[in-house]
């Protein structure tokens, strides 16, 4: 009887710290600083990002242009939710309506200032979804909306309403920068 009053309480500690672990990861109610984590992102077809001219751009980086690379910087909102920036997170991707389309752009503002206007901030809010090895980023405030990158290279990332059209990728390697 006392192994299982023992057990017992053992697994309600395990559980409250996992629930406590898992609430203090983040901020999603504006109370909590937000833990920015680094990523390396590339396409399927190998290119990278880096920035030109305030434009993020998809191209293969090679000898001393590889430290062009942007890493993308990522804020958790809830399991498969988070914000996307770079520059350690001064500069954060949104979805905004462009006539009948939908355009990817960098605003400046902190990604760890968001949160605090959940309406407002979905436009920098992305569904990360994983097949297999690579993962896809879909626009919460644009739904169908998909982050993505031209075939050919050094043309901007964007997004598109069409992922399985040939002639646009949305399938990433995405992993922690170590």
């Amino acid at each position: 009887m006392e192994i299982c009053r023992g057990l017992c309480s053992h697994l309600i500690s395990l559980l409250l710290f996992l629930l406590f672990h898992s609430e203090a990861a983040c901020r999603p109610s504006g109370r909590r600083p937000c833990k920015i984590q680094a990523f390396r992102i590339w396409d399927i077809n190998q290119k990278t990002f880096y920035l030109r001219n305030n434009q993020l751009i998809a191209g293969y980086l090679q000898g001393p242009n590889t430290k062009l690379e942007e890493k993308i910087d990522m804020v958790p909102i809830d399991l498969h939710s988070v914000y996307l920036g770079i520059h350690g997170g001064k500069l954060c991707l949104s979805c905004v309506k462009s006539g009948d389309a939908m355009k990817l752009q960098l605003e400046e503002i902190s990604i760890t200032d968001l949160s605090r206007n959940k309406e407002q901030d979905k436009r920098f809010t992305f569904i990360r979804s994983e097949k297999g090895t690579t993962t896809s980023f879909e626009s919460a405030a644009c739904p169908g909306w998909f982050l993505c990158t031209a075939l050919e290279a050094d043309r901007p990332v964007s997004l598109t309403n069409t992922p399985e059209e040939p002639l646009t990728v949305t399938k990433f390697y995405f992993h922690e920068d170590q």
